[in-house]
Protein backbone atom coordinates (compact mmCIF):
# COMPACT_ATOMS: atom_id res chain seq x y z
CA UNK A 1 0.00 0.00 0.00
CA UNK A 2 1.25 3.32 -0.79
CA UNK A 3 -0.73 6.45 0.46
CA UNK A 4 0.28 9.92 -0.20
CA UNK A 5 -1.04 13.38 -1.34
CA UNK A 6 -1.99 15.06 -4.21
CA UNK A 7 1.13 16.20 -5.26
CA UNK A 8 2.53 16.03 -9.18
CA UNK A 9 5.05 13.76 -8.63
CA UNK A 10 2.51 11.46 -7.11
CA UNK A 11 0.04 11.87 -9.50
CA UNK A 12 1.83 11.92 -13.02
CA UNK A 13 1.72 9.04 -15.34
CA UNK A 14 4.48 7.50 -14.73
CA UNK A 15 4.87 7.62 -11.01
CA UNK A 16 0.96 5.07 -10.28
CA UNK A 17 2.17 3.09 -13.41
CA UNK A 18 5.46 1.67 -11.51
CA UNK A 19 3.36 1.31 -8.25
CA UNK A 20 1.15 -0.42 -10.66
CA UNK A 21 3.94 -2.57 -12.23
CA UNK A 22 5.30 -3.61 -8.78
CA UNK A 23 1.76 -4.59 -7.41
CA UNK A 24 1.53 -2.10 -4.94
CA UNK A 25 -1.89 -0.69 -4.17
CA UNK A 26 -2.60 3.36 -4.73
CA UNK A 27 -4.24 5.38 -1.72
CA UNK A 28 -4.13 8.68 -2.83
CA UNK A 29 -5.69 11.82 -0.55
CA UNK A 30 -8.89 13.08 -1.62
CA UNK A 31 -8.60 16.33 -4.02
CA UNK A 32 -8.80 19.71 -1.39
CA UNK A 33 -8.52 17.40 1.59
CA UNK A 34 -5.57 18.09 3.00
CA UNK A 35 -6.66 16.12 6.17
CA UNK A 36 -6.83 12.22 4.57
CA UNK A 37 -3.09 12.37 5.22
CA UNK A 38 -2.81 13.03 8.78
CA UNK A 39 -3.41 9.38 10.55
CA UNK A 40 -1.27 7.74 8.11
CA UNK A 41 1.91 10.66 8.74
CA UNK A 42 1.16 10.57 12.48
CA UNK A 43 2.03 6.70 12.13
CA UNK A 44 4.79 6.57 10.11
CA UNK A 45 6.05 9.29 12.28
CA UNK A 46 5.84 7.28 15.19
CA UNK A 47 7.32 3.92 13.48
CA UNK A 48 10.16 5.86 12.38
CA UNK A 49 11.11 7.79 15.77
CA UNK A 50 10.22 5.02 18.12
CA UNK A 51 11.02 1.74 15.48
CA UNK A 52 12.96 2.38 12.87
CA UNK A 53 15.27 5.26 13.60
CA UNK A 54 16.66 3.20 17.31
CA UNK A 55 17.57 0.35 15.11
CA UNK A 56 20.40 -1.58 13.15
CA UNK A 57 18.98 -3.66 10.31
CA UNK A 58 21.21 -6.55 9.06
CA UNK A 59 18.58 -7.50 6.14
CA UNK A 60 14.80 -6.95 4.89
CA UNK A 61 13.97 -9.71 7.05
CA UNK A 62 15.00 -8.24 9.75
CA UNK A 63 13.91 -5.14 9.00
CA UNK A 64 9.79 -6.94 8.10
CA UNK A 65 9.75 -8.86 11.50
CA UNK A 66 10.99 -5.72 13.77
CA UNK A 67 8.50 -3.77 12.21
CA UNK A 68 5.77 -6.28 12.51
CA UNK A 69 6.28 -6.98 16.22
CA UNK A 70 6.45 -3.18 16.71
CA UNK A 71 3.36 -2.58 15.51
CA UNK A 72 1.18 -6.08 17.52
CA UNK A 73 3.19 -5.49 20.49
CA UNK A 74 4.09 -1.74 21.24
CA UNK A 75 1.67 0.16 19.08
CA UNK A 76 -1.35 -2.22 18.99
CA UNK A 77 -1.36 -3.33 22.44
CA UNK A 78 1.07 -0.85 24.68
CA UNK A 79 1.20 2.86 23.39
CA UNK A 80 -1.39 4.90 24.24
CA UNK A 81 -3.69 7.08 21.19
CA UNK A 82 -5.16 10.36 22.61
CA UNK A 83 -8.37 9.52 19.71
CA UNK A 84 -8.38 6.61 21.52
CA UNK A 85 -8.87 8.25 24.79
CA UNK A 86 -5.50 7.37 26.14
CA UNK A 87 -5.76 3.57 25.19
CA UNK A 88 -3.87 1.10 22.87
CA UNK A 89 -6.12 0.35 19.97
CA UNK A 90 -6.30 -3.29 21.08
CA UNK A 91 -7.76 -2.43 24.56
CA UNK A 92 -10.42 -0.05 22.62
CA UNK A 93 -11.08 -3.02 20.18
CA UNK A 94 -11.40 -5.10 23.35
CA UNK A 95 -13.85 -3.02 24.38
CA UNK A 96 -16.28 -2.45 21.44
CA UNK A 97 -16.84 -5.78 21.87
CA UNK A 98 -18.46 -5.99 25.58
CA UNK A 99 -21.87 -5.98 25.19
CA UNK A 100 -23.28 -2.60 26.15
CA UNK A 101 -24.05 -2.35 29.99
CA UNK A 102 -22.14 -4.80 30.54
CA UNK A 103 -18.93 -4.01 32.92
CA UNK A 104 -16.10 -6.05 33.41
CA UNK A 105 -16.24 -7.72 36.64
CA UNK A 106 -19.84 -7.34 36.74
CA UNK A 107 -22.43 -9.80 35.98
CA UNK A 108 -25.68 -8.48 34.61
CA UNK A 109 -28.62 -9.57 37.69
CA UNK A 110 -31.95 -8.42 37.95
Amino acid sequence: MHHSDRGIQYASKDYPDLLKEHRIAISMSRKGNPYDNATCESFMKTLKYEEVYRQEYRDLAEVLASIGCFIERVYNERRLHSALGYRPPAEFERALSIPEGLVLGQSRRA
